[in-house]
């Protein structure tokens, strides 16, 4: 039988969860200083960028490759690489009416995270944008979330930018497609892979019998970090965050230093990731107070994506991510208690390895039919599990460079499912956070009040840390 480059479950649930109102690519939006990109008759250096970029591919060949469906759909489906690959159709320049504005950019990287991918092509898209004020560069990303998560996407990001002025040559080997499988072989491959797939459970139990001690007690944790994780109440109380979406959509962006959460960490307790959702919780809060909706006892489950990504598997792409539901203390008033609140519930979290169970039972979703994970992701995107999701991804704290340009910011975007109209991001580049807030604009009527809140809601917490320190200085 044949090994095949196949999607595991986790990225083939993004294509089940994939229309029209909810495409399933990350991104970001990103600027650079804009005279390096531009040659000497003040033309951008396409030509160039795209020779740059198309020299690193080898170094991440699934952006080579494209999807191949089994017939029938009786498997998942795999990477084959696209004899048609094109450079010119991945890297593309556009323009603004010089001088492009911040708000501008913003306006169109939405409307280019609209757009569908191309699923007969490799799942990614970069989008230059020249004609922006004060001489920068834009830059916008999409990759399907098939293809990368938010760890792997700094991966590439890596990859194809430098860490100095200094343009790094990489040695390039020539690269020719392999020829796809036909059809009829794939479909009998694919089923004597589903025949074969359970007698690795068999496996498993044989191992158990001949190593009881550590079955038991690998057992016991799975059973905790399972419990944690199905639970209690599975289901939340919509708010008018849990509304259907549209196909339209709104970026914006925040950015928080990342030395004044060290501040807050330092002197409040806690951990970076739990004074951001503190942060966040803050936000909402008064975001629901405008809107006139009850936060006095209130809870806001959010859905924080973890890495289960381990040092070997750097550079290899796809998703090696598990799942924590954190609920966030809007109804709490005071800005240090909500962040004590947010520790507490973190720890009891990391305590009851909820994220080991959301893996686990993710594992499992390995071996069910493709029809059925298909049923299963619709379904899932039509409850009321969570409120929204913050995924927070650490990133490079030096500069980055493209062309020998310095890169200044990158927004991050997550997509939207059904009935979330609001998706936050949050990548550290170079001593900030930077925050990516992606909303549907008929659903969510407000980001700029959400934007300023988020702002008032850190520099609160700054301002909680820095009487506290007062406070220890005078005792």
């Amino acid at each position: 039988m044949a090994h095949y480059d196949r999607l595991t479950a986790l990225d083939a649930s993004f294509f089940h969860l994939e229309n029209v109102e909810t495409p399933m690519h990350v991104g970001a939006v990103t600027t650079f200083e804009g005279a390096p990109f531009i040659d000497g008759s003040g033309r951008f250096k396409l030509a160039e960028v795209r020779r740059l970029v198309d020299s690193r591919l080898h170094l991440i060949p699934r952006f080579r490759k494209r999807l191949m469906t089994v017939p029938f759909d009786q498997g998942r489906p795999i990477w084959v690489d696209d004899d048609r690959f094109d450079i010119a159709f991945h890297v593309r320049l556009t323009a603004l009416p010089n001088p492009g504005t911040r708000e501008q950019l913003l306006a169109l990287a939405a409307r280019v995270q609209t757009q569908l991918l191309d699923r007969t092509r490799p799942l990614w898209e970069l989008w230059f944008v020249d004609g922006l004020e004060d001489g920068r560069v834009g830059l916008i990303q999409k990759t399907h979330h098939a293809l990368v998560d938010g760890v792997s996407g700094v991966d590439v990001a890596t990859v194809l930018l430098d860490f100095t002025r200094e343009t790094n040559p990489v040695s390039s080997p020539e690269w020719i497609a392999e020829p796809s499988p036909e059809s009829g072989r794939l479909l009998a491959d694919s089923l004597l892979e589903r025949v074969s797939e359970p007698t690795e459970i068999v496996r498993s139990i044989r191992s158990a019998v001949r190593a009881p001690h550590r079955a038991l007690e690998r057992a016991t944790q799975l059973r905790r970090a399972v419990s944690s994780f199905v639970g209690g109440d599975t289901m939340v109380q919509p708010t008018s965050l849990n509304v259907p979406v549209g196909s339209r959509r709104r970026i914006e962006g925040v950015s928080v230093s990342l030395a004044d959460i060290k501040v807050i960490r330092n002197a409040l307790g806690g951990t970076v990731n739990d004074v951001v959702l503190a942060g966040v919780a803050g936000a909402l809060r008064r975001l629901f107070e405008s809107r006139g909706e009850e936060v006095s006892s209130g809870l806001l489950r959010v859905l924080c994506p973890v890495s289960v990504r381990a040092d070997s598997e750097h550079m290899q792409l796809g998703n090696r991510v598990s799942a924590m539901f954190v609920d966030l203390p809007i109804g709490v008033e005071d800005a240090r208690e909500r962040l004590a609140a947010v520790c507490v519930t973190t720890i009891d979290l990391k305590e009851s390895e909820q994220a080991v169970g959301a893996a686990f039972l993710l594992d499992l979703t390995q071996y069910a039919a493709p029809t059925l994970l298909d049923l299963a992701a619709r379904l899932v995107a039509r409850q009321a599990v969570v409120h929204l999701v913050v995924t927070n991804v650490p990133g490079p704290q030096v500069p980055l460079y493209c062309m020998g340009a310095r890169m200044i910011e990158a927004y991050p975007v997550v997509p939207l499912s059904r009935n979330l109209s609001l998706g936050i991001a949050v990548l550290s580049y170079c001593g900030h956070l930077q925050f990516g807030l992606n909303v549907d604009p008929d659903a969510f009527q407000d980001l700029d009040l959400f934007a300023a809140a988020l702002e008032e809601s850190f520099a609160e917490l700054t301002k909680c840390a820095l009487e506290s320190d007062v406070a220890i200085d005078e005792e």
